[in-house]
């Protein structure tokens, strides 16, 4: 018997569990992403950016694996990045609130979304044509004054070697 992908709804929208990582007594910890079912089997397009799974963003189209529940590999990378802001504090407090709104107006007039706000963290997808220094130096300048604030990327780096996964490369590549 496999072990096929399950599709839920959140809010009226369908969502997988993908594997976002393992807990320290070794249960495998799950989040559930916003999908669109795509026409080849067990392949889904994402709606948003995920908190913790790593190595995808939002438009990537993933094909889930039957074993074990939650894995999936990648069909397509959609050109967005993942930017991943975490706090000690709620951003619902006066500072982290003002720091959210501020960001959040510099991402969108790069085309970015804000695709998740939860107490103490904040996802953003942005298109990777925006470039890396250009998203670097906005976030750096924007939470410098935040000694409890930081940001990652979600969907640039292996997570088991910590090397760049290079997706981006065939996307920023010059036409002929």
């Amino acid at each position: 018997m496999t072990d096929k992908p399950t599709e839920a709804l959140i809010g009226g929208e369908p969502t997988i569990e993908l594997i976002a990582g393992r807990h320290p007594n070794g249960e495998l910890v799950v989040e559930k992403v916003l999908i669109n079912p795509q026409q080849e089997a067990n392949s889904y397009q994402l709606l948003k950016s995920p908190l913790f799974v790593r190595g995808i963003a939002r438009a990537d189209i993933i094909q889930a694996m039957d074993k074990p529940k939650g894995a999936f590999k990648v069909l397509q990378h959609g050109g967005n990045l993942c930017l991943r802001i975490f706090s000690k504090d709620d951003f619902s407090n006066t500072a982290l609130s003002a720091l959210e709104q501020s960001l959040t107006s510099e991402i969108e007039k790069l085309g970015g979304d804000l695709d998740i706000k939860e107490p103490k963290a904040l996802v953003y997808s942005i298109h990777v044509s925006c470039g890396f220094n250009a998203i670097e130096k906005m976030l750096d300048e924007a939470l410098s004054a935040y000694k409890d604030v930081a940001w990652f990327y979600g969907n640039v780096y292996d997570p088991e070697t910590g090397e760049p996964l290079n997706w981006w490369q065939p996307i920023l590549a010059p036409t002929e």
